[in-house]
């Protein structure tokens, strides 16, 4: 799979973003979390942008608002990949 380096960045400066704001603070959280597990700066931030992107895909595909709700639960189910 080709990766697509814009949207990337743009996923990595959305998670930035959230932890210096702290808004969700469960990213922040969650941030903590993994690299508390042993997972690399790098890491985390990637299984987190699976989170974002599952966002940005129902935003952007289905025009529907952002579901903080499902976002925080699946924030919270890291590592295991999110469900919805």
């Amino acid at each position: 799979m080709k990766v697509n380096k814009i949207l990337r960045e743009q996923i990595l400066q959305i998670i930035d973003n959230q932890i210096r704001q702290n808004d969700p603070a469960e990213t922040r959280i969650t941030h903590d979390r993994l690299t508390q597990m042993g997972f690399s700066d790098v890491e985390t931030k990637q299984l987190i942008g699976q989170c974002v992107m599952v966002e940005l895909f129902e935003v952007m595909k289905y025009l529907k608002p952002f579901n903080e709700a499902r976002y925080i639960k699946n924030l919270r189910n890291l590592p295991n990949e999110p469900s919805e």
